[in-house]
């Protein structure tokens, strides 16, 4: 499994960067988890939008989702141009039913509705989730292949049932919105403080943290998560990639 990080930035993207979107590669097959502001500009860095396989969306604000349409629109031309490509499978939950429905693109794009309580399989990943602790309905997602396991926290406040969830992943791609001291609960987002707690607990092998904020400096939030859990812990950037065989 190859993991690239094509955007990163919680809420809206900073200078010539994007909001959430991630690349997994196995066996030749490429799917795109989340596809936020900018990340159609950003992928091309690494592969052709008309390249993916599959896309899955966690939920439905925009830092997660604006640029489907921008992936719509780049396979359209595409086929405008002669090239011959299939329906691409966009897998999403059906809790909100008119974004939902933007999934589906004339022959372009299909929407795929994944069942929250379900593993499903997608090429070669098994995808299970879990609903987090978010303003609007959310999932985070364990990936796993044959010889590796990474659990994707996706938008949520802190909770419990995530350390099961996350138990033993070789790596866990953590939301950390805030930092020490700063209360999430409301805004459905993580701190520093809690990315730590949930790494310790649930014994994974290395940390990245994401969905980084705007304010503050970024290597506080590895400080901070440290005093939590002693593993490994980077901060997620554009082109950070993990790999294992």
């Amino acid at each position: 499994m190859k993991l690239t990080v094509i955007g990163y930035w919680g809420g809206y993207p900073a200078k010539n960067e994007a909001t959430s979107g991630y690349l997994f590669e196995d066996e030749d097959f490429k799917l795109l988890v989340d596809c936020g502001s900018g990340v159609i500009s950003q992928l091309q860095n690494y592969i052709n939008p008309e390249n993916l396989d599959a896309v899955i969306l966690s939920h439905y604000h925009h830092d997660h989702v604006c640029d489907l349409g921008t992936l719509q629109y780049a396979r359209l031309i595409k086929g405008y141009l002669g090239e011959n490509l299939p329906s691409l499978p966009v897998y999403g939950h059906q809790e909100d039913e008119p974004n939902f429905a933007n999934l589906t693109y004339k022959e372009i794009t299909t929407g795929v509705v994944y069942n929250p309580t379900e593993t499903i399989q997608v090429g070669p990943f098994r995808i299970s989730f879990l609903k987090t602790k978010h303003p609007a309905p959310c999932y985070a997602m364990r990936i796993e292949t044959i010889n590796a396991k990474v659990t994707y926290t996706a938008d949520t406040s802190f909770f419990d049932e995530m350390i099961s969830f996350a138990k033993d992943s070789d790596l866990l791609i953590c939301e950390c919105n805030l930092y020490k001291g700063m209360d999430g609960q409301g805004s459905g987002h993580m701190t520093s403080t809690d990315a730590g707690k949930l790494a310790m607990e649930a014994q994974v092998g290395e940390m990245l943290l994401t969905h980084l904020p705007h304010f503050g400096t970024h290597s506080d939030l590895i400080q901070e998560a440290k005093e939590q859990y002693m593993g490994k812990i980077e901060l997620a950037k554009s082109g950070w990639n993990w790999k294992k065989e």
